[in-house]
């Protein structure tokens, strides 16, 4: 369930009591883990897979009602306020307008206070905050417009330009500091209390990051941009039977040469900030940490790209001395040579399965069919990119999912998307993970996204009291029979 999904008056799911009773559910229905989308600040088409940041967090998700509570805020200058008028759909036009007026109140009042505990978490955030909170107060200040338009001296941190304008926005820089702080406060008051419910956290690592961020901005060394600081190739993959043109991601692309030099420094922080939040952690396309598809800068498609090597095993040997062994799972989907097949073997990290992908009929020798898994990997029945069970059943061609049906023993009585997860629960898989999505038997209007499409992506919400007592029976029963209740000292089932 990602959190921008949970039930909210407010626009969005956050950080605040809906979430917490989402932990309750799950230790109710006999759930060890609870997997979540990246929750950077978004950008652009609104995809949590393109933030300005890969340390910050969304200030979409800061709980107001909590804001209220701690006396930053007045519930009268919020509870009125438009926030939609559909709860199943996030509006994210109409929160870049509602929320940030909102939290510049609080900010201000937060500002206003004399808080040692604001000044330590400005200093031990420091490393990426400043460049941050700047990067953030330079956008508002060009309109939102990209740092690749800005004037040259900013955009290639000429330092007297930077000097100057610390100077001139002051003001907004701990503005967006302050937002950061008020996140981090809920987002670690939340983590303690689902922990504490025996629950682990999984969260997603997208391995590139968005160009416009203040993560290229600030670290251009560590990507391959031109002197003029624009990409020179960016990633995508590459045309195949679900995409004639491949897919054209727009992401600029490591200089893993550079990053090789001093021993993958930035990369080893990235991953060490993400273990702060989350107790396990998905990284995004694993594959192209073997080899990556480059796709000259400014092309229409995918077509053009060509594939060059990546790190290779010798990246996660640097992340394995530097911050020891750590939970990951590996999103190995796709096309998948036997480089990278031996690099995951050789990561040690369980790879990914995905039931719909099974009764795909242009495979051939299915390595997604459950009697094929190894016991060390985690299986799903959909991602966020997939179709809902309910929506694959309706859409996929008809001998696929009729075999699905006889390989799963499906039946309308049964309810096709509880027999599809039944065969994830059945499966060897180490861990299985479903979409709160098909736990309700929705239909394609709760999918999360579409890939290579913009504009109707990242909305689903679910509605209060959708996670109720009876639908966590039900799960615990299910959990109870394939003996996957958490047990005491193991999680992940």
């Amino acid at each position: 369930m990602p959190i921008l999904s949970l039930p909210s008056p407010y626009g969005i799911g956050t950080l605040g009591a809906e979430a917490r009773k989402f932990a309750d559910f799950l230790a109710a229905g006999g759930q060890s883990c609870w997997q979540i989308l990246p929750v950077g600040p978004t950008s652009y088409g609104d995809s949590p897979y393109q933030s300005f940041s890969s340390f910050a967090g969304n200030p979409y998700f800061i709980d107001l009602d909590t804001l209220a509570d701690q006396g930053l805020l007045e519930r009268s200058e919020f509870a009125s306020l438009n926030w939609g008028d559909n709860p199943e759909y996030v509006d994210y036009g109409l929160m870049y307008e509602t929320r940030y007026p909102v939290l510049h109140k609080a900010c201000d009042r937060l500002l206003a206070q004399s808080r040692p505990d604001f000044t330590a978490f400005c200093e031990e955030q420091k490393d990426w905050l400043e460049d941050y909170a700047l990067f953030m107060a330079l956008k508002d200040r060009h309109g939102g417009a990209s740092w690749f338009t800005w004037p040259e001296a900013l955009r290639l941190r000429r330092p007297a330009a930077l000097k100057k304008v610390r100077t001139e926005l002051a003001g907004e820089i701990a503005f967006w500091k302050a937002v950061q702080y008020l996140f981090f406060g809920q987002w670690n008051a939340w983590k303690k209390y689902v922990n504490s419910l025996g629950i682990s956290i999984i969260g997603d690592l997208p391995i590139y990051v968005s160009g416009d961020s203040a993560d290229v901005w600030a670290n251009p060394d560590q990507f391959q941009l031109d002197g003029k600081g624009l990409p020179t190739e960016v990633a995508g993959c590459p045309p195949d039977g679900f995409s004639a043109d491949g897919q054209l991601w727009g992401n600029p692309l490591f200089n893993w040469e550079k990053m090789k030099e001093d021993g993958y420094a930035w990369w080893l922080r990235r991953i060490s900030f993400q273990f702060k939040l989350y107790d396990t952690l998905r990284i995004d396309h694993f594959r192209g940490f073997d080899s990556y598809y480059a796709i000259p800068y400014g092309d229409k498609t995918a077509r053009n790209g060509r594939w060059k090597p990546g790190p290779g095993i010798a990246f996660f040997k640097a992340v394995n001395k530097a911050l020891g062994r750590k939970d990951i799972i590996a999103e190995d989907l796709g096309f998948l040579t036997p480089s990278v097949r031996k690099l995951l073997k050789d990561s040690g990290y369980p790879g990914m399965k995905v039931l719909e992908f099974a009764f795909d009929s242009r495979d051939g020798e299915n390595d997604y069919l459950p009697h094929r898994y190894p016991a060390h990997c985690v299986v799903y029945a959909g991602t966020h990119d997939n179709d809902t069970i309910q929506g694959w059943m309706a859409s996929a061609p008809k001998k696929d999912v009729s075999f699905a049906k006889a390989y799963l023993r499906l039946s309308k009585r049964e309810g096709y998307h509880w027999g599809m997860m039944r065969g994830a629960w059945a499966s060897p898989a180490d861990l299985a993970v479903m979409q709160f999505q098909d736990l309700l038997g929705l239909g394609p209007e709760a999918r999360m996204n579409i890939p290579s499409t913009l504009g109707n992506n990242w909305k689903w919400r679910t509605l209060s009291g959708s996670f109720d007592e009876k639908l966590a029976k039900r799960l615990r029963r299910d959990m109870a029979v394939y003996q996957r209740l958490p047990k005491a000292g193991k999680s992940k089932k």
